[in-house]
């Protein structure tokens, strides 16, 4: 997900949160070789949008970003959904169904150009079919229902391109859903046309994703859906309470009765309030210092004083330790099987937290989770088997 995030670029620095059982016992090689044997699955890395706006070769380490082909197979990913992003101003200009087509056309070009480093699968049976040492699997989820541009057809011509989930909205209300992020509730939830919507995903075998859509949206899906849901990139709201962004007990809970995964969301606001307080303070700290001395935004001046600003006013950060606990509060809740993995890598800019910084450190999670004592089996559900249970079984009810 692209939202502008936080006040300004932010540096590493650990939150300090406690992690529950401590152990002097160093579980890193066992993770190690866990992280590459298991199947992992991530269910949201912008890396599309990402190149679009900075073209490069992720099939060689990258200067930038959060994803590329060395960091993915260091880190033991097999399965990367890329994000097929399209912003919320696309609703009112036109031209989302184009900029999704070409950006699947970019994801295509990637595998096409290394075919011995990616491969583009459509299905769970792509997925055992395709998977081969050194080989990253790119899956395509659309991220805003916004090129469906109110015709259902075009939900066949996405399913047939590819795309195996839709985010039904984004960062504003839209034809098909309100967002979470929009205050304006458009249609108290789904949309009559968004009911139609879930009801031909379902039809199709495209997943539907519930994050970013509002509480009343969620209900609603929750109404209509005839199979699993997945919730592609969001945590608990119960560590940041207010933030309609991530899930409610109630909403997982829900969620877990339907049969479907939440996906923990990287990003350091998703997974502190303390992180989403502090960076909120330090915005208006940055505003009325820029008032204060006269600064336009945009100007030399002003981009020199943001400068000195960031450098001078890291924001802490969350910890690896954090994800664990967003993985253990929806364990507890609802049980093991409704809990998997949606970074958000290369879609929450630099807020990464400690431990977690890009693809390659999926094993210091995996460490942290068997230190809590998390079973092998356990800790491969997940890291993807999760995901592609929901996935099978939204293929399956397609067939019938």
């Amino acid at each position: 997900m692209r939202l502008a995030l936080p006040l300004v670029a932010v540096a590493l620095l650990a939150s300090g949160c406690a992690s529950t059982a401590p152990s002097t016992v160093d579980f890193s090689a066992r993770a190690a070789a866990l992280a590459q044997d298991a199947l992992i699955v991530d269910t949201h890395i912008d890396v599309p949008y990402r190149l679009a706006d900075t073209p490069d070769d992720v099939s060689v380490r990258t200067a930038t970003g959060d994803f590329d082909h060395p960091r993915a197979i260091a880190g033991g990913l097999d399965v990367a959904f890329m994000s097929i992003y399209i912003p919320a101003s696309y609703q009112e200009t036109g031209g989302a169904r184009a900029l999704a087509d070409s950006l699947i056309d970019m994801v295509e070009g990637i595998a096409e150009a290394a075919p011995d480093k990616f491969a583009v699968v459509r299905s769970v049976d792509d997925v055992a079919r395709l998977r081969q040492p050194g080989r990253v699997l790119l899956a395509l989820g659309m991220e805003n229902g916004a090129p469906v541009e109110g015709d259902l057809a075009n939900l066949t011509h996405f399913r047939d391109r590819g795309i195996r989930y839709v985010t039904l909205t984004h960062s504003r209300d839209n034809e098909i859903s309100d967002s979470s992020y929009d205050e304006t509730g458009t249609h108290g939830g789904l949309s009559d046309f968004g009911r139609e919507v879930v009801r031909e995903m379902n039809r199709l075998g495209i997943m539907v994703d519930v994050s970013h859509v509002s509480d009343a949206a969620f209900d609603d899906v929750m109404e209509v859906t005839t199979v699993p849901v997945i919730a592609s990139h969001s945590s608990a709201r119960a560590f940041t309470p207010g933030f309609e962004r991530n899930m409610s007990d109630a909403m997982i809970e829900r969620l877990a009765e339907n049969g479907g995964v939440i996906q923990i969301n990287f990003g350091s606001t998703f997974l502190l309030k303390r992180v989403q307080d502090d960076r909120d303070a330090l915005r208006e700290r940055f505003r009325t210092e820029m008032e204060a001395r006269g600064l336009e935004p945009g100007s030399p001046e002003a981009d020199a004083f943001q400068a000195t600003f960031e450098a001078e006013n890291p924001l802490r950060l969350a910890d690896m330790t954090d994800v664990a606990d967003h993985i253990d509060h929806v364990r507890d809740l609802v049980g093991i099987d409704h809990v998997g993995l949606g970074s958000d890598y290369d879609g929450v800019g630099p807020t990464l937290p400690v431990g977690l910084e890009d693809v390659s450190t999926f094993p210091n999670l995996v460490a942290e989770l068997l230190r809590r004592g998390y079973s092998d089996e356990d800790v491969r559900k997940v890291l993807g088997g999760n995901a592609m249970r929901v996935w099978r079984a939204v293929e399956a009810a397609a067939t019938k």
